[in-house]
């Protein structure tokens, strides 16, 4: 049998945006017969709900109530509830899946990592890092920047992503093979409709996070839950959408144009900023 797993929602506890608890969620997700949820709030380089001068272990101990929350309902309700968080750098985010708070709280300097840095310690604990809605187009988003270089897949599909934007998530998956993976990026249980929600399927339950990203690094069976019609999209009616490639390793041009049009038929259409 398959098990179903949420694997990207906020908490108000942690997250800025968050309006429901992790209880709250573990309640909903119950209802709809989901295997397991990962809580992944906002880390310090996005809407954190945490106060950013009080000490490391106090910002930890803040962090993770949204998770515990969720974890003691969920060991009430026989749902599993797993730890993970969501960091954002130059609006490019990143989920984070298999270090716990105990490894939080030994890395004080993770807020000052690069992402390559990211990507290698997190990689060292037996965790993986995908990259979330990568073609999301906000306000506060002033670029898609890809950083193919610095995750182990990508989002596919994100609930509070438009069509056009996951049809363009496909489309570059296609273009590399690149592993994927969705999720509802849940943020308020009362509103959420079931009907639009996302997440992942596997064939053995999960025991822990790192038996996630075991997965996502073997390129295991995972199969991403992707309401029906969602990628149908006319391409002629998308924005078109610039993207850049991120390159750490060259200090002066750290955005490099892919030259690709993940939205269009071709690659011959112009982009629009």
């Amino acid at each position: 049998m398959p098990y179903r797993y949420e694997t990207h929602m906020h908490t108000c506890q942690a997250s800025g945006c968050g309006v429901s608890t992790g209880a709250e969620h573990v309640r909903f997700y119950k209802e709809l017969g989901y295997t397991g949820i990962f809580i992944t709030d906002h880390f310090t380089g996005g809407n954190i709900a945490v106060p950013a001068d009080l000490p490391w272990r106090e910002r930890i101990d803040w962090f993770c109530s949204g998770y515990e929350d969720a974890l003691i309902e969920g060991q009430k309700r026989g749902l599993d509830v797993f730890f993970g968080w969501e960091q954002n750098y130059d609006g490019d985010e990143y989920l984070i899946y298999g270090p716990d708070k105990a490894w939080l709280l030994a890395h004080p300097d993770i807020e000052h990592w690069t992402r390559r840095r990211q990507l290698e310690e997190v990689h060292r604990a037996g965790g993986a890092v995908i990259q979330a809605h990568p073609f999301r187009h906000r306000d506060y988003i002033r670029y898609i920047l890809l950083g193919l270089k610095y995750c182990d897949g990508i989002e596919v599909a994100n609930t509070g992503n438009t069509p056009d934007a996951d049809a363009c998530a496909r489309r570059y998956a296609e273009s590399y093979g690149l592993l994927t993976t969705a999720g509802s990026d849940n943020h308020n249980s009362a509103k959420a409709d079931p009907a639009r929600l996302m997440g992942v399927e596997v064939d053995e339950r999960l025991t822990c996070p790192r038996d996630y990203a075991r997965l996502i690094r073997a390129r295991g069976a995972i199969r991403p839950i992707i309401p029906a019609g969602r990628f149908d999209v006319d391409p002629a009616e998308a924005p078109r959408l610039a993207s850049y490639w991120v390159d750490e390793d060259d200090p002066d041009l750290r955005r490099i144009p892919t030259g690709r049009d993940f939205c269009g038929d071709d690659n011959r259409r112009g982009f629009v900023l």
